[in-house]
């Protein structure tokens, strides 16, 4: 199904991309109304795309969920035995509660991102299930400290002014609600919405045995509360950004929020994270090529020479993102939710 694609989006593909990347769950009435077309063909589209794995919604915890004390949030290098990457990879896909794994060129073989309900989880699956894993040579962790920008901000910018007003115009009201204690419950949602972001109430509640008025209250309180943070992707050959450059910094510890702030600034920026280990900062860009990959680590010591930028790596495959399989292309092949729950035994 991708190569109906031809290695581009059209117009309307963009437009309904985008379109998501800023309300990831409205109605297609609304989608349809901000970008001009009627819901019947918003939908049509958008069961194209996700056919031929080009675009998908994905939902994630949200930072808050660890600032708050219920999850911590590291980034874990792995270097392989020779000729063990690909089931090192597979075996680490299939993770519940490791979001990504990238195959990345330079100093490690594999990066992951993985979530988990505290530090003696993490340190549990790191030295017992990392540590017996067969064809493991070595793994690093870096602790993330604050994610200052991540992947659901970052937009493909084919609307225009008017059409975002309009579509962000007729948002909800988001309630200013607390953080809470996440219930089992809360955890089923969130791996449930992880696959698929979109997931109607009443899916929701086939699939986590409850009643629809319960999921619509307990997605609600989640969302109010900024605990689930839902983000369109789109495959990368279609977004003209087709290269996923990774950078680790160095910052003076005192200028570090004002550097990311800065970082954040720059268009290509999907992740900015500060981090608790040989550096402090991370950054991932999609640039449009190699040759762009270094102008932009140009364009970023221009524009933040506070930032000393100590080691890089390029995505050679990122065969899992935000819970979701890709094959050698990038696009969408299936999904593992993302659970917390099952890192290790307390």
């Amino acid at each position: 199904m991708a190569q109906e694609f031809g290695g581009v989006l059209d117009g309307l593909d963009q437009a309904l991309v985008h379109a998501l990347q800023i309300a990831p769950r409205a109605g297609w009435a609304r989608v349809g109304a901000a970008i001009g077309v009627d819901p019947v063909t918003v939908a049509r589209r958008w069961a194209r795309l996700t056919r031929a794995g080009a675009a998908w919604v994905s939902c994630h915890p949200a930072p808050v969920v660890a600032d708050s004390g219920q999850g911590c949030l590291a980034f874990v290098e792995v270097d392989c035995a020779n000729g063990r990457l690909p089931d090192v990879a597979r075996a680490l896909t299939a993770e519940r509660h490791v979001a990504a794994v990238e195959h990345v060129s330079g100093g490690r073989d594999l990066l992951l991102t993985v979530f988990a309900p505290h530090l003696p989880a993490l340190t549990r699956w790191v030295t017992h299930r990392l540590g017996s894993l067969e064809g493991i040579v070595a793994t690093r962790t870096h602790l993330a400290s604050t994610v200052y920008t991540e992947g659901s901000r970052w937009r493909l910018r084919a609307l225009d002014s008017a059409q975002v007003a309009r579509l962000t115009g007729s948002a909800p009201a988001r309630a200013d609600a607390q953080v809470f204690a996440l219930t089992d419950l809360d955890h089923a949602l969130l791996a449930e919405l992880s696959v698929d972001g979109r997931a109607s109430h009443r899916v929701l509640a086939e699939r986590c045995g409850t009643s629809p008025d319960t999921v619509r209250r307990r997605v609600n309180r989640l969302f109010a509360a900024g605990m689930a943070q839902t983000r369109c992707e789109v495959a990368r050959p279609l977004s003209e950004w087709p290269v996923s450059l990774i950078l680790w910094g160095q910052v003076a510890a005192g200028d570090l929020r004002g550097v990311a702030e800065q970082v954040t600034g720059a268009r290509e920026v999907r992740l900015c994270a500060g981090v608790v280990g040989r550096h402090n900062l991370k950054v991932i860009a999609w640039v449009r090529s190699l040759d762009d990959a270094q102008r932009f680590e140009v364009r970023l010591a221009e524009r933040v020479p506070a930032l000393t930028v100590v080691d890089r790596a390029v995505a050679l495959w990122p065969m899992k993102l935000n819970g979701h399989l890709l094959d050698e292309r990038g696009y969408r092949v299936g999904a593992v939710p993302i659970d917390v729950r099952g890192v290790a035994p307390d």
